[in-house]
């Protein structure tokens, strides 16, 4: 159990990371503000000489989707919780 409790604290100390650049952060939270509008996903179709034909895909919906959120919301509080200063440019939503 101490063990246990060493790794723990070892790993919370891990996270005293210094708050990423405005641009980083800018960029991460735009990404979950895109999710924010609408479930995400990906479709690949395609066809190999070993095993024919193939077909993948994948569907991804956020919390903050579920939700409700807004996107421009999102973002905002996103930075702000990063940097802890307000956006430097509004998002490129799709």
């Amino acid at each position: 159990m101490r063990a246990l409790a060493i790794l723990a604290a070892s790993a919370l100390a891990a996270c005293d990371l210094p708050p990423p650049s405005p641009e980083r952060a800018a960029a991460q939270c735009e990404e979950r503000a895109q999710a924010a509008q609408g479930p995400t996903g990906n479709i690949t179709i395609g066809t190999n000489s070993k095993t024919g034909g193939f077909f993948e895909g994948s569907v991804g919906v956020s919390s903050d989707f579920l939700r409700g959120a807004d996107p421009i919301a999102v973002y905002e509080s996103c930075v702000l919780r990063l940097t802890g200063q307000p956006p430097i440019r509004p998002p490129a939503l799709r």
